[in-house]
């Protein structure tokens, strides 16, 4: 397994976030995190990126133990994420931002960098070329001199993904991507992470857009105030009496059938 979520409970004073939440993700897998505003959702993202430190439970990545590790060493250890609210540099180029994401990779120290070693030189341009490269990746290399702030929307959504693969993750943490898409932006996401699964990495997955989850997902978990309502293929999720209850609704369930 990729990732193995054990018992996870967090507490934030008397608010229970999350209760005993257990899943695991396999090797290329696209598995959803679903459930109402409030199920704790992006609190486990938190968790399992070191943000937040657990009340109890363990996060175990690729047989290593993430809890108490910094959020860095999250990174150095192959998980990224992207978040629900946009977090790009403004100010800086399309292409700045994607070489930025690969500073955890980077070898170069100080005075290689003042005294543009060899070694420095050529670091810089790898670094580039896969910047170059996961542009293509996205669909935004002809706009890699363009400032950030300038994209549209559904283009800074993928900038932010580029720039998370940046760091070369082994998993990769996805917080609502298709919020705020138009049907088009949505179908070029379906499609950028058809493609990063055929690139052999795991994708763990929160969305509100249920038929894109639907079609993308391989396994879901439901929360539901900070607790498991099931787990399964989207199919068993959708014919879930309870998940039906709680999150999708009659009318949601007519839709996705």
């Amino acid at each position: 397994m990729v990732l193995e979520v054990r018992g996870i409970t967090k507490r934030f004073g008397g608010i229970q976030a999350l209760t005993d939440v257990t899943f695991q993700v396999g090797k290329g897998e696209v598995f959803g995190l679903i459930g109402p505003n409030g199920a704790g959702k992006t609190t486990m993202f938190n968790i399992i990126t070191s943000m937040f430190p657990p009340t109890m439970g363990e996060v175990i990545f690729m047989g290593k133990k993430l809890t108490g590790l910094k959020p860095h060493e999250v990174t150095e250890a192959g998980v990224c994420r992207t978040f629900q609210n946009i977090r790009l540099f403004p100010e800086m180029t399309v292409l700045e931002n994607v070489t930025v994401g690969q500073h955890c990779r980077t070898k170069s120290g100080v005075w290689s960098s003042v005294f543009r070693t060899g070694a420095q030189k050529q670091e810089e341009k790898s670094i580039r070329e896969k910047a170059l490269e996961l542009l293509r990746l996205v669909g935004l290399e002809e706009l890699q001199d363009t400032f950030a702030d300038n994209l549209a929307y559904g283009q800074q959504r993928r900038l932010e993904i580029a720039r998370a693969l940046a760091s070369d993750p082994k998993l990769l943490l996805l917080d609502e991507p298709a919020a705020g898409m138009n049907e088009s932006e949505t179908k070029d996401l379906f499609d950028l992470i058809q493609n990063i699964k055929k690139l052999g990495i795991t994708v763990l997955l929160i969305e509100h857009d249920m038929p894109l989850v639907m079609r993308i997902c391989d396994r879901l978990i439901v929360l539901n105030f900070g607790k498991e309502i099931a787990q399964g293929t989207p199919e068993e999720i959708k014919n879930n009496p309870e998940v039906i209850e709680a999150y999708l609704g009659r009318e949601e369930e007519e839709d996705l059938a």
